[in-house]
């Protein structure tokens, strides 16, 4: 799961679309500033077999600076987890065993789809970035690493016109974790207190700060 959640973040973040033929991925990064949606999320293993599901969260705002939140069914608002990039530290805080975990930003999401909506770097260069046959009246994108110690296999992305309405992940255990997005705002006002992370008090933090 906290696989995943690093992956999802990751295509989020995204960078500036290269000189390539340009895809439905590269028009909805050209200006994107921020982002806001919430999200259903379903994940399925190898076999096809619903491991878990949960709703969400997600606030964006370029370059390098995310707030991703997941929330199994049933857990409330007490439960689930929290990945926060602000721009120099990728915190990981797990509501249920009240423990987090912080890495530099820049290292931590090399190679993983975070690098996508990150603001920085030549998309195409990182990625293999192909559009796909139009399905279920959405503009399809897959996006497959190039480099061989990526934390996912291939994502793939459904816009519709400038919204990104659907999103699914593979990982390297086969997972798949898929994500419906709703209430899209593109662009809107993002204050600096919604992208910094505060560890709760009493909870365990593995890991250093980066200043």
């Amino acid at each position: 799961m906290t696989r995943l959640l690093v992956a999802f973040a990751g295509i989020l973040l995204a960078l500036p679309a290269s000189a390539a033929a340009p895809t439905p991925l590269d028009r909805y990064l050209d200006a994107l500033t921020s982002l806001r949606a919430e999200f259903v999320q379903r994940v399925v293993d190898s076999r096809g077999v619903t491991v878990q599901e949960g709703e969400g969260s997600l606030l964006v705002q370029r370059p390098g600076r995310f707030r991703w939140e997941v929330r199994p069914a049933g857990a409330g608002t007490d439960g689930g987890q929290l990945l926060v990039a602000d721009g120099r530290n990728l915190w990981f805080y797990d509501r249920d065993l009240a423990q987090g975990t912080v890495k530099p930003a820049d290292s931590s999401l090399t190679a993983t789809p975070a690098m996508l909506l990150s603001g920085s770097g030549d998309l195409h260069a990182a990625f293999d970035v192909r559009a796909l046959p139009r399905a279920g009246g959405l503009d399809w994108v897959r996006v497959t690493p190039r480099a061989g110690d990526a934390d996912f296999r291939q994502a793939k992305l459904g816009f519709a016109g400038l919204e990104l309405r659907r999103m699914e992940v593979e990982d390297k255990l086969g997972q798949t974790a898929t994500l419906i997005f709703s209430r899209i705002q593109r662009n809107a006002p993002v204050t600096p207190a919604e992208l910094e992370f505060t560890l709760a008090l009493g909870a365990d933090l593995i890991g250093r700060v980066v200043d």
